[in-house]
């Protein structure tokens, strides 16, 4: 006679069999976001050590630049140690660099849509990282302002007036 297996039984192993499906895929998550912030580390460690020797400093200088260990540094660079948000301030202003491009390499930030003017100004080595940020929220206003402006216009269907006394011919004197 042949032993059958009671309902209870069943929904037990099959129970069983979703719990371990479950922990396996937890399991392989938790593995690919591992691989992810070791890829970022070494993604920001290798952009650091390229824009390092670009500017012809040492590791040691840089180190002593950004006010970090020469050890620390190094593990940065190869990918060991993935930095805070500080620290990568820190070392971008050692390699006169903007802290946002750090930021946006090591997945802290968000890219933003390319502009000439953010460009020219994260690139000008003869303003600091406060007064570039200053410049730059000052023009990130005035597009918004003019974004603002310029949706209200269209919705009201008015344009912009010509100056007073623009249409008074001219008087010689």
């Amino acid at each position: 006679m042949a032993e059958s297996t009671s309902s209870p039984d069943r929904a037990s192993e099959a129970l069983s069999d979703d719990v371990a499906g479950v922990v396996a895929g937890v399991a392989n998550a938790a593995q690919e976001i591992g691989t992810g912030v070791a890829s970022a580390a070494q993604d920001i460690g290798d952009f650091i050590r390229s824009q390092r020797i670009a500017a012809e400093v040492s590791l040691r200088q840089l180190a002593e630049r950004a006010g970090v260990s020469n050890p620390y540094l190094s593990q940065i660079e190869r990918g060991l140690r993935k930095p805070s948000a500080d620290v990568l301030a820190q070392i971008a202003k050692g390699l006169r660099v903007s802290a946002e491009v750090l930021y946006v390499r090591a997945g802290i930030l968000e890219p933003r849509a390319a502009s000439p003017v953010r460009d020219a100004l994260l690139a000008d080595s003869q303003i600091s990282e406060r007064q570039k940020q200053m410049m730059l929220e000052i023009y990130e206003t005035f597009r918004r302002e003019n974004n603002a402006a310029g949706s209200s216009s269209k919705e009201s269907g008015s344009r912009t007036s010509d100056p007073p006394g623009s249409d008074a011919e001219e008087v010689e004197p």
